[in-house]
């Protein structure tokens, strides 16, 4: 038997793919959710107004003081705390709901809210307290309001306030602006093919034939922007999502193995061990969270 990472899909039924919820209602009904590790198909915007809980994304534990706000992008592996009491709000939406235009596919596929190239996301909201209150009412009431065809659209254009403001303010709170350039669009081109095709392709040579670059010029994109090669961050990337399943599922070691295009389980013991020293089976026996 196998039990998959729980992933999500966005609730169903809505006017349309966005939410604004209370997370201590949310807790109240769905506690046994959000604290097993899962994945979503949507973005979250978690307003942490109350409390210091520990919120678990990819392995690393992350602190949260009162009065945060975090950004997390679509399809990572999260975890609530299960210890501590908190409260506060939370913004869901999707792709769909917010890319209305290419100008907006980019604006959101570029957020430094959302891709931040080396942590996750999130801002001390004191300064801004009422500006981020005040725009989350303004949605809040247009949810509560007539539902008419300019209702999303004034949401959208709600909800990109406030991811501008987000930003102004990450800005200033000890954030580093990577310069922009080719080479900062040659990791993000990099970066997003390799989300998608990691599983099958793990070749330097077909992701620099995907961009339209030559190899030596991806790598000093990568090596500039992030300090990597390019076999690194495929194998990074890998790598981790292999411990994501061997920590939170049951699935077996051969069939990860398939599951991340290796052709024998033996290949993926010996790359496994080569990157993290110890094998699946270890790894899993220290880390198992399923």
């Amino acid at each position: 038997m196998t039990t998959d990472i729980i992933k999500y899909d966005f609730k169903t039924g809505l006017p349309q793919e966005f939410e604004i919820v209370d997370i201590a209602r949310l807790y109240k009904e769905f506690k046994g959710t959000l604290t097993t590790t899962h994945r979503t198909d949507f973005y979250h915007i978690i307003w942490f107004q109350q409390g210091s809980p520990t919120h678990l994304v990819d392995f690393k534990p992350i602190k949260i003081k009162s009065n945060t706000l975090l950004f997390l992008n679509k399809d990572i592996v999260q975890r609530f705390d299960d210890k501590s009491k908190f409260g506060g709000k939370a913004i869901l939406f999707t792709d769909s709901f917010f890319c209305k235009t290419e100008a907006d596919h980019k604006f959101l596929r570029n957020s430094i809210l959302f891709n931040d190239l080396f942590s996750v996301s999130q801002i001390q909201a004191q300064k801004q307290s009422k500006l981020f209150s005040d725009l989350l009412q303004q949605m809040t009431d247009e949810l509560q309001g007539i539902k008419d065809n300019s209702q999303a659209d004034i949401l959208q254009n709600l909800l990109h306030n406030f991811l501008l403001h987000s930003e102004r303010e990450r800005r200033k709170q000890n954030f580093t602006e990577i310069k922009k350039g080719a080479d900062l669009d040659y990791v993000m081109l990099f970066k997003d093919l390799l989300e998608t095709d990691y599983k099958n392709q793990k070749q330097v040579n077909y992701y620099a034939k995907q961009i339209i670059i030559t190899e030596k010029r991806l790598n000093q994109a990568t090596a500039k922007i992030l300090g990597k090669s390019p076999k690194e961050l495929i194998d990074d990337r890998v790598l981790l999502e292999a411990k994501r399943i061997l920590a939170h599922t049951t699935e077996s070691v051969k069939e990860i193995a398939y599951n991340l295009g290796f052709e024998e389980p033996t290949n993926f013991i010996k790359y496994f061990k080569k990157h993290s020293t110890l094998t699946p089976s270890e790894f899993r026996e220290k880390n198992t969270l399923a």
